[in-house]
């Protein structure tokens, strides 16, 4: 979307908006509900818009649940031409999210770009008196959502929610949109991507789904960035390669340096140095080490001597160095005893 489309959709929602509020006669109830959505400031309470006009918090809930009922049978009708044209505007990009989405979500494809507090709140105005539509509360569980009406409603939306979540937990590991899709009864990915978005209780990273304390899809510092990384290259890697990764990446905060990346790799267990700055996960087999010990450990497990080409070949297996290195090991130091041409034990 151009910049000029982009200020035309701002200003044809805006306009909207206000020719929705002009149908409110009193303007008491006007402030009610400007205040209640945020549409002109920031979002209040029913205690603080009690406090400024002079009425309980539990009269300010009675109006507005009175002007909203009143506002969605005038509106009902389909008369009023700028909100059947929002209408269309968002059931057309729910239809493009797979028919529900996060408020904040819809709101930037709406307005084409990042918006704020106000834009978002009109959105959800519109959405909470189109009957063609519907929002979706946010509380502990879910986020600010709205859905496209048709044969769904809140406790559906909801219930098809947290039977992804529930799916996820069971499979104890990410999964793809894709894979997600095939074990569920919808008619399309896109689906399953906008209702796992809506809840607070998952994460995605590159199409998979986890939970949202997993760290292999909501890595929330810089270890847990570093254990994504590698556990999606699937083989070790230099901490300078780590490092440009994460800069690449589509992180939140990716604006580290080298050597903070390379400090947390010597200071986490779930990571192994396995050649000159080239590291491994501990969960693909790999031990800490020198390459003398690695060698110890490679003759303990077989038990009898072996022959050097055998030695080195086991210890390239553990650990990315030179032959050089693991011979010059192997004849110098005490714990290794020749016991034949070629042929290494433990002392």
């Amino acid at each position: 979307m151009d910049s000029e489309s982009t200020k035309n959709q701002s200003v044809d929602i805006k306009s909207g908006i206000n020719d929705i509020l002009n149908l409110i006669q009193q303007d008491r109830e006007k402030e009610i509900i400007t205040r209640r959505f945020g549409l002109y400031d920031r979002k209040e309470t029913l205690e603080q818009i009690g406090e400024l006009l002079g009425i309980t918090r539990e009269r300010v809930r009675q109006l507005e649940k009175a002007i909203l009922t009143k506002l969605r049978t005038t509106l009902g009708s389909g008369e009023n031409k700028s909100l059947v044209q929002i209408e269309k505007d968002l059931i057309r990009h729910l239809s493009e999210l797979g028919r529900v989405a996060k408020v904040n979500i819809l709101a930037d494809k709406v307005f084409g770009k990042s918006t704020d507090s106000k834009e978002k709140a009109h959105i959800s105005f519109v959405a909470s008196l189109s009957p063609a539509l519907m929002l979706v509360e946010e509380n502990d569980n879910y986020h600010a959502s709205i859905s496209i009406a048709d044969n769904s409603d809140e406790r559906k939306i909801k219930s098809d929610v947290d039977e992804i979540v529930g799916l996820i937990k069971k499979h104890g590991q990410p999964i793809s949109t894709e894979n997600l899709h095939t074990l569920l009864n919808h008619e399309h990915p896109s689906q399953v991507r906008a209702l796992a978005s809506v809840s607070k209780n998952l994460a995605e990273l590159n199409e998979n789904w986890g939970l949202v304390k997993w760290p292999s899809v909501n890595p929330r510092n810089i270890r847990d960035k570093i254990f994504v990384i590698l556990n999606t290259a699937n083989k070790p890697m230099h901490f300078s390669e780590i490092s440009d990764k994460i800069k690449e990446s589509g992180f939140k905060r990716k604006d580290v340096t080298t050597q903070a990346i390379h400090n947390e790799l010597i200071k986490d267990s779930r990571f192994v140095l396995i050649g000159r700055g080239i590291y491994a996960l501990t969960s693909w087999g790999y031990s800490k080490g020198t390459v003398s010990e690695i060698i110890a450990e490679v003759l303990k497990e077989a038990g009898t001597p072996l022959h050097r080409d055998e030695i080195v070949k086991k210890v390239l297996e553990k650990r990315q160095v030179k032959e050089t290195t693991i011979l010059l090991n192997l004849q110098s130091k005490p714990e290794f005893k020749r016991v034949a041409k070629a042929t290494y034990t433990l002392a």
